[in-house]
């Protein structure tokens, strides 16, 4: 993996790439309390933010812009797969740095980032979306620029300001959005329900029944809201749960497999494969 760091307008920046031929694992930690923002241009990776008993696991893929707060001392442990290079933007600050911005920018962090500003924990995580266009164009620029010394940092600041707009405009948007729509507490139940059934899932009709929204409602709102159908996030959280239990080294392949509802191994195997970009044998080597 190759790293840039740059100081960038009071951010910290970093520019990161992986074209590994095996799965690696990269950690990187921060002497302070940060608060930043990670933009994937490519890949298929797993973020886990830990320290000491508190964590905090995302699973990122092509496109997607995520927030998150951890206390100083805090790892960042990206592991990343070797069939789908990494390329990815984070941008952080300390949060007295963050005081050091124009008041405008500040109340727009304390806007839509509060909870971040004022952590309850150690490790927070906060929210997240797809790309927009803007975002992904931005992004690509970032990765493919040829200019060098002082013109390629000027250039690298106007891209870092744009996408900071293009992220603060795009959860604004997530956020219209939520509010038009009276039934999201539905389908955040929705959403709770199949997360705790990974194995036994109710299906879309008897969802639509526990929630109380019929089963249109459901299955529109619910990829409006969540970005993805609903048992599209079915099989994600299934997949996310089996590779977390066998990086833990406590279950064996079949029985990772069974553990969150798929009786064939094949089926699992090959969906954990085009869902990683690596196969589960690789993840317990």
């Amino acid at each position: 993996m190759t790293r840039d760091i740059l100081e960038i307008n009071n951010f910290i920046v970093l520019i990161e790439q992986s074209t590994a031929e095996q799965t690696i694992v990269e950690t990187c930690g921060f002497e302070d309390s940060v608060l930043g923002m990670a933009f994937y241009g490519s890949g298929e990776v797993r973020l886990n933010i830990c320290m000491d008993d508190y964590s905090h696991e995302l699973h990122n893929t092509k496109g997607m812009a995520i927030s998150f707060y951890g206390d100083a001392k805090t790892q960042f442990e990206h592991t990343v797969s070797p069939e789908q290079p990494l390329q990815c933007v984070c941008i952080v600050s300390t949060l007295k740095n963050l005081q050091k911005l124009p008041k405008l920018e500040q109340e727009i962090f304390q806007e839509h980032l509060g909870r971040l500003i004022k952590p309850l924990a150690p490790v927070v995580g906060g929210p997240g979306f797809y790309m927009t266009p803007e975002m992904q164009e931005a992004v690509d620029k970032i990765f493919n620029t040829t200019y060098q010394g002082t013109t390629r940092m000027m250039f690298l600041r106007s891209q870092v300001t744009e996408l900071l707009s293009h992220f603060f405009a795009g959860l604004a948007d997530k956020n219209t959005l939520e509010r038009k729509n009276p039934d999201r507490e539905k389908l955040y139940e929705a959403r709770e329900i199949l997360t705790n059934n990974l194995v036994t899932p109710p299906s879309l009709t008897e969802l639509s029944k526990l929630i109380g929204l019929n089963s249109y409602k459901l299955k529109k709102n619910f990829k409006e809201l969540f970005g993805v159908p609903v048992f599209k996030h079915l099989q994600n959280e299934r997949l996310n749960k089996a590779h977390q239990l066998l990086r833990n080294g406590d279950t064996t392949i079949q029985e990772a497999a069974w553990g969150v509802g798929y009786e064939s191994l094949s089926s699992f195997s090959n969906a954990f494969t085009k869902k990683f970009g690596f196969r589960p044998s690789e993840v317990i080597r």
